[in-house]
Formats: C-alpha cells, structure tokens, sequence
C-alpha cells in the first residue's frame, strides 16, 4: 500500500495531474503537515482509533508529498527518507543492532551533533515547534552543558523574579518582552518538576473548554449575566466536577 500511496503522489504532481498538487512547494504544504500532527495528537488525545487511523493517513501523505517535491528537485527520494531514518533507530541503538555496549540515547544524539558541525549547543532546535516545546528543548540542551539551575526551587524564585519585572514594565514593548521571559520561567520549572509544559497546557485548554461549555448549558442567559453570576457558575461547574 505503501507503494500505492507513492505512485499515486506522482501521478498528482505528473504531466496531467492535479493543478493544485503541481502547484505546491515545501512553504506551501508546511502549514498542512503541522496542521496534520497535531490532528494525530488529537485523536490520540480522544483515544479514537478510528480517527488516530485517518490521522495517521493524512500525516503519511505529507511526508510522502514533501518526498516528491525534493525528488522533482532532483534532491532526495522517498527511498532516501526511509534508508535514513532506518539508519539513525539504528545507529541510536547499538545494543541491539549491533552488539554493540548500551549507549545513552542523549548521548548518541549530542554525538550525532558534535559530528555535524553545528555551531553551538543550542543549534538544530526547529523555529517552527510550538513555542512551549522550543522552550522546553532549549532548555534541555543548555543544561546538558551544564547551565541550569541545580534543583526546582532555582526555577521557581526565576519566576517571582519575572513577575516582578513584568510589573515593573513601563511601556507595551517592555512589558511583552518580560511576559515572554516570565512563561520561558514557567516552562523552565516545569520541566524541573518532570511535567511537559506544552502538554499541561493543552489539558488546561481541554478543562476550561469543558467548564465553559457546562456554564453554558447551565444558563440559557448565560451571555446576558454579570460577571458576578458567571464566577458562580464558574464555581458550581468546579464544584460538580
């Protein structure tokens, strides 16, 4: 099926395919492919197989679709994708390919980096993550160079820190930039407290959809209400919960 999928991709972008699947370059499908993983996460999220199924599908036809653009470039192939990929799970675990000592996955990867010739410890970390995981990641390789705080209490007085400079702010511009270094500060301790920010955040979301939606449903007039009786709505949700 795999095979499938490839040659149907090639007949889209081929000498009388699909205008729209022609037109497309690497910038112009990214957007689909972000869009695609996080509908994975999400019907993982919802425990729905028969969506994680379609998902998994949608989020497959990217990377084959980015496949074919680089082949028409002449770049890489498909075949080329998955001979590497298939050599890094390799590569990162000797101990079962290759006989070889067990080997630290960190390890092998900041290994892989220093053979790169990238320029620093930070580098490699994708602009495009979402902010809280890019967060999270930059961290993690500062404090594999050893710069970061030796225990959670550190990250927390970080964060006391911030809020006071986000208070001290004097204009807009100031008062963005310290709000950002304030969630940087959150971020930080959360990750010293073995928690994913960015996951947390999205079951944050998940719970103040769900108590809104019960507001909601509990009040007809619930738009019309003060601000007053939609705190006690907000409470009586909690409460029921």
């Amino acid at each position: 099926m795999f095979g499938r999928l490839v040659t149907l991709m090639a007949t889209l972008r081929g000498h009388g395919g699909c205008d729209w699947d022609r037109a497309q370059d690497f910038a112009s499908i990214v957007p689909y492919t972000i869009e695609e993983a996080y509908e994975v996460a999400d019907a993982v999220a919802r425990d729905d197989m028969a969506a994680l199924c379609d998902e998994l599908g949608d989020l497959q036809l990217q990377v084959v679709f980015h496949a074919a653009i680089a082949a028409d470039r002449g770049a890489f192939t498909i075949d080329d994708v998955l001979a590497a990929i298939v050599a890094k799970m390799e590569r990162r675990h000797p101990h079962i390919f290759f006989d070889a000592p067990r080997s630290d996955w960190e390890s092998i990867k900041a290994a892989e980096r220093s053979t790169a010739d990238l320029p620093g410890a930070l580098a490699g970390v994708a602009q495009a993550l979402p902010a809280l995981l890019r967060a999270t990641k930059l961290q993690k390789r500062a404090a594999r160079v050893g710069f970061d705080w030796p225990d959670p209490r550190g990250a927390r007085e970080k964060i006391s820190e911030e809020l006071a400079e986000v208070e001290a702010a004097t204009d807009p511009d100031h008062q963005a930039e310290e709000v950002g270094d304030l969630l940087f500060a959150v971020v930080n301790w959360a990750r010293h407290l073995g928690i994913d920010p960015e996951a947390a955040l999205r079951n944050a979301n998940g719970k103040f959809e769900r108590r809104f939606a019960a507001m909601e449903a509990l009040d007809p007039d619930f738009v019309g209400r003060s601000l007053a009786e939609k705190e006690a709505l907000w409470t009586a949700v909690k409460q029921r919960e």
